[in-house]
């Protein structure tokens, strides 16, 4: 469900929620990713786990994301009602370098296996049937 109207109290959060680098870079990343675990986001921006857990709780509040959680791990993602202002507002920082310096740790983490997302994505292999894996040679 996209967002239809923007009352002048949302639009004050979401704007109050941007007024901040960290929450601004947090959101950045999850605008490309799509979501990402807090421990991820603790190692890509350099944050601690007390400093990433106050802003992604600032960012909840606001309602401009969501968690889920995922066995051990919490899981933040932009709530999908508000990700075409999301998408708008990015589109002007699309070329500030700490942004992209955030999308290239990333990258960085992801191929050297550090990030979470690259965990839980190589457990489906990991996850499947022994059998299958036998078929499928």
């Amino acid at each position: 469900m996209r967002l239809k109207n923007f009352s002048l109290q949302f639009g004050q959060q979401v704007f109050k929620s941007m007024s901040d680098e960290s929450r601004i870079r947090i959101m950045n990343l999850l605008l490309h990713h799509k979501e990402l675990c807090g421990t991820d986001l603790e190692l890509i921006l350099d944050f601690t786990q007390t400093k990433t857990s106050r802003h992604m709780n600032y960012l909840k509040n606001a309602g401009l994301v969501r968690l889920k959680k995922s066995d051990m791990w919490t899981f933040y993602y932009i709530k999908e009602e508000v990700l075409d202002i999301i998408e708008q507002i990015f589109k002007y920082l699309e070329k500030d370098q700490t942004m992209m310096q955030d999308l290239e740790n990333y990258r960085v983490l992801f191929s050297n296996r550090e990030l979470v997302a690259y965990k839980i994505e190589n457990r489906k292999w990991s996850n499947k049937d022994p059998r299958q894996n036998r078929l499928n040679k």
